[in-house]
């Protein structure tokens, strides 16, 4: 005998799929880290495609099961606002990379890793975050991990600023500075987008507890 919960696709499916969108920002995350700390750049951009690719994968995955899943575990809105924000994480370490693997000669010298392996911390937290979500929505273990992702965008704002100083005063080259500072926010940025799906769950969680 079939449950409600079994015909109407309740289930755990979308929390699945979430977490593999998670994990899949965790592998753009720590190839991009590759990709500024390894000298033979090749294969780390294949693994970064790969990692891109599989993303959008499971982003029209999760668009195309909200369509044809008349009940799901969590509300509609809230499995669509994670969607987003998950997918726009690679998306912007995508950009990063697209950009860097340009400009990377130019730029030697400047130091990218600290705030890629900031990134790469971020999105493991996320990750804890999102497999939270199966566990009952308990407001505690969130919390926590809320606040560790706080700390990690706070290390990144002060490392945005420090390295400034430095390259504003370098004389003769202000198009490697205005470069530089290009990719500096666009970690940023993709730090900021962990920060949003963190603060997605932890009002997820709110709301149902």
């Amino acid at each position: 005998m079939f449950s409600l919960q079994t015909i109407f696709g309740k289930g755990d499916k979308f929390y699945g799929l979430l977490e593999q969108s998670a994990d899949a920002a965790c592998d753009s995350a720590k190839a991009l880290h590759e990709l500024v700390t390894q000298v033979d750049r090749a294969p780390v951009i294949s693994h970064f495609a790969a990692a891109r690719a599989r993303e959008k994968a499971l982003a029209s995955k999760i668009s195309e099961e909200l369509v044809n899943t008349f009940v799901t575990a969590l509300d509609r809105e809230d499995i669509e606002a994670l969607n987003s924000a998950l997918y726009k994480i690679p998306k912007t370490i995508e950009k990063f990379a697209e950009r860097y693997v340009l400009v990377a000669e130019r730029l030697q010298g400047i130091e990218f890793a600290k705030r890629t392996e900031l990134l790469e911390r971020s999105t493991v937290v996320v990750a804890e975050m999102i497999g939270e979500l199966r566990k009952g929505l308990r407001i505690d273990p969130v919390q926590k991990l809320q606040s560790r992702l706080q700390a990690l965008e706070a290390e990144g704002d002060r490392l945005l600023l420090a390295p400034y100083r430095a390259l504003y005063l370098e004389p003769g080259d202000a198009m490697r500075a205005i470069l530089a500072k290009d990719l500096f926010e666009l970690i940023e940025k993709a730090i900021d987008k962990c920060r949003d799906v963190g603060n997605t769950v932890y009002s997820i969680v709110l709301k149902n507890s």
